[in-house]
């Protein structure tokens, strides 16, 4: 397959414009049905461009997801997307945000959508790493930051978060996300913003998206519409470095953000193709459970470590502020290994 930028305009959001103190899911549908010739990046590709031990590393790695409202249909699409593109049966629980296995919320076509992409980024990267969903009673902050929480208690190593209160910092509690030895991350500003929690708290790895494309076998990625920058009422982590910005600087990272294959049934009715910062987080928590330090983590700080930058590709194309390897839109770069990890 050989990707592309989708066309300017051709996205439409999977979840409505959210209501203060509520989060939206950062989704972007592209295309119509495309079964059964399914288009868009898939996992071989992921594995491939960033050189990920995939079929030997994540065992017993515990990667949740955190989203609002019920994917009835959450196993059977994870399922047939792990069939389709043969990374075997798939080790999955559904929580509901008190860590129960049963009586989930009301569910939601929309945030169907979005749960979906979750579980399947993770297991396009590490496909042998447990995966837990964890699903909110609502996309009220209040209800986001329970489930957050929930999912520590239930063992995860890592959480990654698909959702933002766009062009706020101070949207949900920072308490939610800042449990020691658990890596956190989550989907950067995909619009003009330069603001959006909980991407933008020090504790979290921002991440940002990547546009990929293939020639013969080789792959290369550029810069997405992820701007970052300066978040204004965050206090500046001691482990970032550069000068230009007195509070957070996001973003961290960055992985594929465009023409990415999904399957779901509860939302959508089948394959399609979908843009977002929303599957570059859960691909680079997956990344996190190949390499098993989850406990090692900070926040994006591994990303700003200068040993760690040589293991990450430095990619070209952001308009937004940067000095040498660092941009706003992709941080530090995307993976090569999981030597930064």
């Amino acid at each position: 397959m050989v990707g592309a930028a989708s066309p300017a305009g051709a996205a439409r959001p999977a979840c409505p414009a959210a209501r203060p103190n509520q989060a939206r899911c950062l989704t972007l549908i592209v295309s119509g049905r495309v079964h059964p010739n399914v288009a868009g990046w898939g996992p071989a590709d992921f594995q491939a461009r960033y050189d990920l031990p995939s079929t030997t590393k994540g065992s017993g790695q515990i990667v949740a997801v955190v989203d609002a409202y019920d994917n009835p249909n959450a196993a059977s699409d994870l399922a047939a997307y792990r069939t389709q593109f043969g990374l075997g049966t798939a080790n999955l629980t559904k929580f509901n945000q008190d860590g129960k296995t049963s009586n989930f919320p009301r569910g939601s076509s929309a945030w169907g959508i979005e749960s979906d992409l979750d579980v399947e980024m993770v297991s396009a990267t590490c496909p042998l790493c447990t995966i837990y969903l964890v699903e909110a009673n609502s996309a009220d902050t209040s209800d986001l930051d329970t489930a957050e929480a929930e999912a520590v208690k239930l063992g995860a190593h890592i959480v990654s978060s698909s959702w933002a209160c766009l062009g706020i910092t101070t949207c949900g509690s920072k308490r939610a996300f800042s449990h020691k030895g658990v890596a956190y991350l989550a989907a950067a500003s995909d619009t003009g913003s330069q603001e959006a929690a909980p991407a933008d708290f020090d504790t979290v790895a921002a991440i940002g998206g990547t546009t990929l494309s293939k020639s013969g076998s080789s792959y290369s990625e550029t810069a997405w519409s992820t701007p970052g920058g300066c978040a204004m009422a965050i206090k500046k982590p001691v482990w970032q470095h550069d000068t230009d910005c007195s509070y957070r600087l996001a973003n961290d990272a960055a992985a594929v953000a465009t023409n990415i294959a999904e399957y779901d049934s509860y939302g959508y009715g089948g394959w399609f193709t979908i843009d977002g910062t929303s599957a570059a987080a859960p691909l680079i928590a997956g990344v996190f459970g190949l390499a098993g330090n989850a406990a090692a983590q900070d926040g994006g700080r591994t990303f700003w470590l200068k040993k760690h930058h040589k293991s990450l590709y430095d990619i070209s194309g952001c308009s937004g502020y940067g000095y040498g390897q660092y941009s706003t839109c992709t941080g530090w770069g995307t993976p090569k290994g999981i030597g930064a990890f």
